[in-house]
């Protein structure tokens, strides 16, 4: 399946500071790459600061950085989870 895909995206911590809301729903490529992926949501949800530090999941599925193409259905969540600090 090629084509755009609906999904809900998740922010979480630094993320939804940022962003302002802990939920949007984006429209996005499908299939795409996760260095695409996330390319895509740090640009349009201005988390430049971020980058290199975001965790993404699909469907609470934690994905692995790097080139794998994913295959997006509509619905699917995604998650933007910047690290978290604690002590």
């Amino acid at each position: 399946m090629s084509g755009t895909v609906n999904v809900k995206i998740l922010f979480f911590a630094k993320a939804r500071e940022i962003f302002g809301k802990s939920v949007d729903y984006l429209e996005v490529e499908t299939p795409i790459t996760h260095k695409n992926l996330l390319e895509i949501i740090v640009n349009h949800y201005s988390l430049n600061q971020l980058r290199n530090q975001i965790i993404l999941s699909i469907n609470q599925d934690f994905l692995e950085p790097g080139d794998q193409i994913l295959t997006l259905k509509p619905g699917d969540e995604l998650a933007v989870i910047p690290p978290l600090s604690g002590g």
